[in-house]
């Protein structure tokens, strides 16, 4: 998969947009953002899930998900390994990050 694959299935979902944080390309919903790309490097994704989704991913396919370092990772943030991930998993990845996107908005009206 090569970022421009993940841009796009990122950006099929309904109201997602994609702007700009800290230097790397996120997509946002609702002003929530459910993804980025570029970090640590150009090699990877990332995507906001719970807790329990990442490590359900993670156990799964671990050469493809990795929890990202310290506080975030354990709070969900969970990076993609673009190079061997496949759009089947990086389009429910993206797909579970999306959806707790827009419950946490509904949870902060």
């Amino acid at each position: 998969m090569t970022a421009d694959e993940f841009r796009k299935i990122a950006l099929e979902l309904p109201d997602a947009v994609e702007l700009g944080h800290m230097d790397h390309p996120d997509f946002r919903v609702r002003g929530k953002v459910f993804a980025t790309l570029g970090y640590p490097n150009d090699e990877w994704g990332m995507v906001k899930l719970a807790p329990d989704e990442q490590l359900a991913l993670c156990a799964a396919k671990p050469k493809v998900f990795v929890p990202v370092k310290g506080a975030w990772g354990r709070g969900g943030a969970t990076n993609v390994r673009l190079d061997v991930a496949n759009v089947k998993a990086v389009r429910e990845a993206l797909s579970l990050a999306y959806t707790r996107s827009l419950s946490k908005e509904k949870r902060s009206r």
